[in-house]
């Protein structure tokens, strides 16, 4: 189905553009989420390189452009073109989202102070980290090569993330490390959720390679 749709956009300059544009704001987006990272994880102080406000603002401005022009292209060739459309809006939606967290985890770097780290939940959440990371380029590459195995094994092999996520929100608010202090225990439990967020959404855009557009944002169903 969705080379059905690729096949659409490539037609038509104008949804063709808005369909490049999802990929430049999957890369926005991304080097948001890999600069919230270094700052918050990897660094003492809380330096940040990328202007949060302005890229966030970039990434809303796509969506508004990619929007526009998918409806003005239905307005032209009529509802021939909806179900492409629509889907490209949802993918659309979906970085949009990613982007407020990365937004979020980029604030939570610049308050707080010195380097956040995990505690006892280290090494979990480090795993956690390097699946996300790894999980916006190969969703990248799905997209890009439109191919429906590849977005098979990344939505199965990364499946264990979101409840990872939960388990370890449960044991923070629990205090299963006394060690942790409470602004660093708010801090981490944030964090993670928003991890789980980003990962999810990221499946969702998964999804719409290998689902009809009704099943976008759901996993697939078994044979």
């Amino acid at each position: 189905m969705f080379k059905k749709w690729v096949e659409i956009f490539k037609k038509d300059n104008l949804l063709n553009r808005a369909y490049q544009q999802s990929f430049e704001m999957l890369d926005i987006t991304q080097a948001m989420f890999v600069e919230a990272i270094e700052s918050l994880r990897q660094r003492e102080d809380s330096e940040i390189d990328l202007k949060v406000k302005e890229t966030d603002k970039k990434v809303n401005k796509y969506e508004r452009e990619v929007r526009r022009k998918v409806f003005n292209h239905l307005v032209v060739v009529g509802p021939a073109s909806l179900p492409s459309g629509l889907a490209l809006i949802c993918i659309i939606i979906d970085i949009e989202r990613i982007g407020d967290y990365a937004k979020n985890m980029v604030e939570l770097a610049l308050d707080h102070p010195g380097k956040l780290h995990g505690g006892e939940f280290e090494e979990m959440i480090s795993r956690i980290e390097d699946a996300v990371r790894n999980n916006f380029i190969k969703t990248k590459e799905c997209l890009e090569k439109e191919c429906g195995d590849s977005a098979l094994e990344l939505l199965e092999k990364y499946s264990w993330v979101n409840n990872a996520c939960d388990d370890t929100v449960v044991d923070l608010v629990k205090e299963k490390d006394k060690a942790i202090k409470s602004g660093d225990a708010a801090a981490l439990t944030l964090y993670t959720r928003w991890l789980k967020r980003i990962n999810s959404h990221l499946r969702n855009i998964t999804t719409s390679v290998v689902n009809p557009f009704d099943r976008i944002g759901f996993m697939p169903k078994k044979e």
